[in-house]
């Protein structure tokens, strides 16, 4: 298990809000949350007047890269999104998973994607409804964890990170930190302070710049977010060798706060299911990581793998 103190290290910069704690795995969802259907998300108040209907519905995209790159990125979806649902669309910049739950949390956030890691936190504390994922044109969807280290750091395969640093991006990433985390403690008995130096940089492009610009000997990543920062000449293929990879897991999930109308959700979905990606600013930079649309997924089925991951690292949600 990861030493208490390494964690209260990582979770410094989460809102007060939102806490996570490392002991017996559990995923009810919060007490103000109902799942009479099981399917593992809260339900919908079945009574109108706790339903919202906002005149302006506030997108987040999960703070991968820097949130500018995505505003302009994200544009031509949203207005799409306006003229499906009737709504204006204003897109929020968010600067850390923490803070994309906490904003959905708190009732400012109504449209969002969430990262892999940080989607059963926004769940069961915030009520995400997942329902969405990107994918390629035949279906194909996911992305691999890899550990990329530079040519000429002396590491050369996973077992030579013992006695040096190696960067996590944030402590709600699947990729960026938990996938890994478990990894290297049951595959190759590397733990973090009694191994090598655990170091946070924040998102995933703070890693692969950190490992390309040689600050980081290593770091965990997602290898989507690398194959986009290398098809966009932010760093060249040849300044960093992966050593390690995983298998696929699920990538950002899209999806509403539970209380929105029944008749707004519906309208969000089709927004989602009816973008045509030909042409658009959304196609040019996800099609360089395999993603051309949009398909239907569940958090009960989908996630499965990540919550094992939770399960295994002693991961227990507490919302406050």
């Amino acid at each position: 298990m990861i030493r208490r103190n390494l964690m209260l290290s990582a979770l410094a910069g989460l809102v007060g809000a939102v806490s996570l704690s490392w002991a017996a795995p559990a995923y009810a969802l919060d007490s103000r949350f109902k799942d009479d259907n099981g399917d593992l998300v809260a339900d919908t108040p079945t009574d109108p007047s706790q339903q919202v209907d906002p005149d302006t519905l506030i997108f987040a995209y999960t703070p991968v890269e820097d949130p500018a790159v995505y505003a302009k990125v994200w544009d031509g979806f949203l207005r799409h999104m306006e003229k499906v649902t009737g709504k204006k669309v204003q897109f929020f910049p968010v600067q850390s998973n923490a803070a994309q739950i906490e904003a959905m949390r708190a009732g400012r956030l109504h449209v969002a994607g969430f990262n892999t890691g940080s989607n059963p936190l926004a769940v069961n504390c915030a009520g995400f409804v997942s329902f969405t994922i990107m994918a390629s044109k035949d279906g194909d969807f996911g992305y691999n964890m890899e550990i990329i280290t530079y040519p000429g750091s002396g590491i050369e395969k996973v077992e030579d990170i013992k006695g040096k640093k190696m960067a996590f991006t944030s402590q709600t990433s699947n990729s960026g930190f938990k996938a890994p985390s478990a990894i290297l403690k049951a595959d190759y008995g590397l733990e973090p302070e009694k191994d090598f130096e655990p170091v946070f940089s924040g998102k995933h492009d703070n890693s692969i710049l950190g490992v390309a610009n040689k600050d980081y000997p290593a770091a965990a990543i997602a290898n989507s977010v690398l194959h986009r920062m290398v098809a966009r000449d932010v760093i060249k293929a040849d300044q960093v060798v992966s050593i390690y990879k995983s298998q696929k897991f699920p990538t950002t999930g899209f999806g509403y706060v539970y209380n929105l109308k029944p008749e707004l959700q519906e309208k969000i979905k089709e927004s989602f299911f009816t973008f045509d990606w030909e042409g658009s600013a959304l196609k040019e930079e996800f099609a360089r990581s395999g993603e051309e649309q949009f398909i239907p997924i569940t958090y009960k089925s989908h996630w499965e793998v990540i919550r094992k991951i939770d399960a295994a690292n002693g991961v227990s949600y507490e919302c406050k």
